[in-house]
């Protein structure tokens, strides 16, 4: 998958960076508090992605023309920006790491690699309903494992159970579009739109509005 940046809107854009190309890149744009952040960070390969995907989401911002707030994490694990301005989301998997950021709405993204055993597993995080219609495709199952997660980090909210309280829309290969929406908890009859990239054995699946 290349490194690229796109404008989805005037709200709204994403990004997918090379952890390893962007390795020796400048992290002075950093809050004080994340670099505080990043100096506690021992494992190396951990560094990498934390730093893979905060470039990312600089360079987002920057393709919206908008400066860098610094971001924290919340009790349930999602990011918000440090001046309460916004809405974001990071993901990184492999090599890659991603972001995406909106300026009134929230945001989901997920980056995954194609694998074989997401079919097995899939009885996990899928309902009989949506079984029916994936068949055997690991390509297929994958894509609705990282859909099922943009929707989660979208909503914000732990206690969301893939399987359970989040159902796909039938969908295809072919499909760049997927709708999905969460029923049985506090945040039921959300509906969300999730765009699709694929290449080669990657997919990155993101929410828009």
């Amino acid at each position: 998958m290349l490194t690229k940046i796109e404008k989805i809107s005037p709200l709204s854009a994403f990004a997918i960076n090379n952890i390893k190309t962007s390795e020796n890149a400048s992290m002075d744009f950093l809050s004080f508090r994340e670099k505080l952040s990043l100096a506690n960070i021992g494992h190396a390969q951990k560094r990498k992605e934390w730093k893979g995907a905060r470039l990312a989401i600089k360079n987002t911002l920057d393709s919206l023309n908008l400066p860098y707030p610094g971001f924290y994490k919340d009790s349930h694990g999602k990011s918000h920006t440090m001046d309460g301005s916004g809405h974001v989301s990071l993901t990184h998997h492999g090599d890659y790491a991603a972001a995406i950021f909106h300026k009134d709405m929230p945001v989901g993204v997920d980056l995954e690699r194609v694998r074989e055993k997401t079919v097995p597993l899939g009885p996990k995080y899928l309902d009989p309903s949506e079984l029916e219609f994936l068949g055997k495709d690991s390509y297929l199952y994958t894509l609705a494992w990282s859909v099922k997660e943009s929707i989660y980090k979208c909503q914000g909210k732990r206690g969301i159970s893939l399987r359970q309280n989040i159902i796909l829309e039938p969908f295809s290969a072919k499909d760049q579009i997927i709708k999905g929406k969460v029923y049985g908890t506090d945040f039921s009859d959300h509906f969300y739109n999730v765009m699709v990239h694929s290449e080669n054995d990657m997919v990155l699946t993101y929410t828009i509005w």
